[in-house]
């Protein structure tokens, strides 16, 4: 059974009209999980794309984002909403397609020049990837690349991100929704 087949959709959650593709019937199946993070895996180990830290989004990122730094030996470096880290930190707020957030990042979680790969379950909008990315830049970061496990093209994200000069994966698409 694909990746896809695995994530379950919920009407009207957040609100009323939007259809919310969720990851936790993909993670808590062992299938599903190990899939996902070896799909992840293989593609960078193929790709021999240049990075140097997985930074992931709260919180979902964290889960794949953290995997994911293990399977490549990478260093893995969260973006939490705010007041949840510890240390000085940088805020970026950014809006969804429901609402606005903010999110937040040490100020020393990165050093001048290294390359980010960043980390999401899910691209809708790109608010909170391109947030992300801010505050990546911010404090020094380069973001080599933006992944996710699901992206859903036509509701614009990616299309925002490819053209503010990023470069996007995904494991799988759900279309028209």
């Amino acid at each position: 059974m694909p990746i896809k087949s695995r994530i379950r959709s919920i009407p009207d959650y957040p609100k009323k009209g939007i259809l919310f593709r969720d990851i936790t019937t993909l993670i808590k199946d062992p299938v599903g999980f190990r899939l996902t993070i070896d799909s992840l895996t293989q593609h960078y180990m193929q790709e021999g794309m240049d990075f140097d830290v997985i930074v992931g989004i709260e919180a979902r990122g964290f889960i794949i984002g953290g995997a994911l730094a293990y399977t490549l030996g990478k260093g893995f470096v969260p973006v939490r909403k705010p007041g949840k880290l510890p240390a000085d930190v940088i805020t970026q707020e950014y809006e969804l397609e429901y609402g606005t957030d903010k999110i937040e990042i040490h100020v020393d979680a990165l050093e001048a020049g290294q390359k980010v790969l960043l980390v999401d379950d899910l691209l809708a909008t790109g608010g909170t990837a391109l947030a992300a990315a801010a505050l990546v830049e911010k404090v020094g970061g380069i973001v080599a690349e933006m992944a996710f496990i699901v992206n859903l093209p036509d509701i614009g994200g990616e299309r925002k991100i490819l053209e503010r000069g990023y470069n996007v994966y995904s494991l799988t698409e759900f279309e028209g929704e």
